[in-house]
Formats: C-alpha cells, structure tokens, sequence
C-alpha cells in the first residue's frame, strides 16, 4: 500500500529489468501477464480490491496529493473516472505545446491517453469491459465507453511522464505518428491491425 491509502499491483509483460522482484520487495502485488497494456491491465484490475482503480504506466509518476484529487472527484456521483492534466520531464518549449494540445484534446474531443494515469470506479469498469484486452488504443476506446455511462473529468493536478519515447522517435515525428494512428482508429480500423502497424514500423 502508500501510505496505507492504495494497493499497488504491478503487471509485468516480460521485463528483463528485475521488476518484479524489486516490486514484491517494495510491497507490490506482483503479477504476470503476456505484453499488451490492455490485458496487463486488465488482469491487475481482477484482483484489485479496493473501489476506485488507477491505471498508472511505467514511466509516469503520480503528483503528491493525487489520492485526495481522485477521491474528491469521486464524490460526485455522475463521475465515472478520468486522469491527471500530463505533464513530461523535460524542459524543452515544445513539450509545454504538446502540454497544451492534451489539454485541447480533452476539452475538444474529451479524450484522456494512459500516460494521464486513467481511473474508473471498479464497477463501471468492469461494467463497460474495461479495456478489452486491446493492444493499442486501449486508453482511447476505454475513455470513450466511460463517457457514454457518465462524466469523465480530467483533474488540475499533472502527473509527470518520461519524455524519452518523444526523444527516442523524434517530438514531430512521434507526434504526427500518433494522430495518424488515432484518425485511423476512428476511422474503423482495428486496434489489432494499427498495433501490428505500430510496431512493425518503428
């Protein structure tokens, strides 16, 4: 637990980095799972106990009082989930645009990604199918069927995400790459098929 207020459970797909070990020996829950965020998270929500669940990616950390944030939110009844306003360690001009655009995504199409640490009470999640076990787009489908069920709120507060995959892939490039990736998607083309695309052209 942190702090005795949250269960940690962490879902690795094949790390080769000691994590697991390194998580059972900070208290985790440590599960297995083949790679694939979707089914990973998806398993680690089977065995959550606890009410409220926070789906948090590796490389991204939680801000101080996000605890308190998600519980206040969760005292509105109509709210079903949502995530944390992103924020990325580094800083370049450029990522404080990409800061911005999340922001404008959310307000203009109401979409929150898996970097922005997703929530969900327990039971709508389960209710709408949590993430389905998709390879990719998992965050965006997910957010979606949330929304239809009740309101989805995106928090002041930033969590703050590594910007090494912007850096890695080049911050245009990868930024061009996702919106292509997300018209597609809503374009019908099947999150099996842009996963295979995805990863067949890095």
């Amino acid at each position: 637990s942190v702090g005795g207020l949250a269960e940690v459970i962490v879902v690795d797909g094949g790390s080769r980095d000691h994590t697991p070990c390194i998580a059972e020996r900070l208290g985790a829950v440590v599960l297995t799972s083949p790679v694939g965020r979707g089914e990973q998270m998806d398993k680690g929500a089977r065995v959550a106990k606890g009410d409220v669940l926070v789906f948090l990616h590796a490389d991204t950390r939680l801000p101080g009082q996000w605890f308190r944030s998600i519980e206040e939110s969760m005292a509105d009844r109509d709210v079903v989930g949502g995530g944390f306003s992103l924020g990325i360690d580094s800083q370049g001009a450029w990522f404080r645009l990409i800061e911005e655009a999340v922001r404008w995504r959310y307000r203009t199409l109401g979409l929150i990604y898996g970097d922005q640490a997703i929530f969900a009470r327990k039971d709508v999640f389960f209710r709408i199918g949590g993430f389905r076990k998709l390879p990719l787009m998992e965050d965006v489908d997910c957010v979606k069927r949330l929304s239809k069920v009740g309101r989805v709120v995106l928090l002041d507060d930033r969590v703050v995400t590594s910007s090494r995959r912007w850096k890695e892939r080049g911050l245009i490039l990868n930024t061009i790459k996702n919106a292509v990736f997300l018209s597609m998607y809503y374009m019908g083309v099947s999150p099996c098929t842009l996963y295979r695309w995805y990863y067949s052209r890095r």
